[in-house]
């Protein structure tokens, strides 16, 4: 019987501020879903529910800049159902509701330690970390989430001077994590690389998703990742007919989907919900073609 999406949330600790921040995590569960809402939002999944016996990877998913990690809740129940543990954090003073911290180097320092902090939090966890598959984590990043997923996995960056407090091209301190052995890239951000060497010690498999329509992040900033990892070979890299930059949101209640609103908007004609239909699946398969599959009934 395939798992359930289970769903709780997890609060690590910033390093920057050492304040807590909050997580959404869904796994494989036993326990039968019903809709949850989270904000504007409904969720069928199992609230609270068990954590279905196996070994899991873990995948953890960072949001764009002033974004929600919400608006990737439906990815997140997707893996669950799929046989792996989603963690997607909302960034500290770089969400919709605090982004006081947007453009600056101080920023670009802080999200991969954030995400080092969730992946360190999972493993810590007294309930969860019996079911992670040790040395097996996976970043799934959209826009400034792709930059923050390629820091995590041995990318070099560097800010630009309108970031820094000295007007100066300064290297953002970043310290890779071994445990990531695969990203996912959603129309990435990545001006941040363009050193030559940036991103030389990223040696793991990495998808790459673009958007045709995407005026944010266009064509060349996918280019950046490709000639500048170790391989090309490593990369795998699609552009979606039509897709534009938000168009990997998580489709938005009707209520939310106006003009004014330019995350709830797609180029004329295109099908979010049909395409993350298709994205799911295909990041799904990715996953399971490059880390230790998951396990539905074997170790606990």
């Amino acid at each position: 019987m395939s798992p359930t999406a289970g769903c709780r949330t997890l609060e690590p600790i910033d390093p920057e501020t050492g304040t807590p921040f909050p997580v959404l995590l869904a796994y494989p569960s036993t326990a039968p879903e019903k809709a949850e809402r989270f904000g504007p939002y409904l969720l069928d999944v199992a609230m609270d529910g068990p954590v279905a016996p196996g070994a899991y990877p873990l995948v953890v998913v960072s949001h764009g800049s002033g974004g929600s990690h919400l608006t990737h809740r439906g990815l997140a129940a997707h893996l669950a159902r799929a046989g792996f543990v989603a963690a997607v954090p909302e960034h500290p003073r770089n969400n919709r509701n605090d982004n006081t911290l947007a453009g600056t180097h101080t920023l670009l320092a802080g999200r991969p330690r954030q995400l080092r902090a969730v992946i360190d939090a999972a493993f810590a966890d007294a309930t969860l970390a019996p079911h992670l598959v040790a040395g097996a984590v996976a970043a799934i990043g959209h826009s400034l989430g792709g930059y923050t997923a390629l820091a995590l996995a041995g990318g070099r960056p560097t800010a630009a001077e309108h970031e820094t407090p000295d007007a100066t091209l300064r290297p953002v301190p970043v310290t890779p994590d071994a445990r990531v052995k695969a990203l996912v890239l959603l129309a990435p951000a990545t001006p941040w690389y363009m050193v030559p060497g940036a991103l030389a010690a990223v040696r793991v498999p990495i998808l790459v998703i673009s958007g045709e329509k995407d005026e944010m992040a266009p064509p060349w900033h996918a280019a950046v990742v490709t000639r500048g990892v170790a391989a090309e070979t490593q990369v795998e890299h699609r552009v979606i007919p039509n897709a534009g930059h938000y168009s990997f949101l998580a489709p938005f209640p009707e209520a939310l989907r106006n003009p004014s609103f330019p995350p709830s908007q797609d180029p004329p004609g295109f099908d979010r919900a049909a395409f993350h239909a298709e994205m799911y699946a295909e990041i799904e398969a990715f996953l399971r073609r490059v880390l230790p599959v998951a396990s539905d009934g074997g170790s606990e």
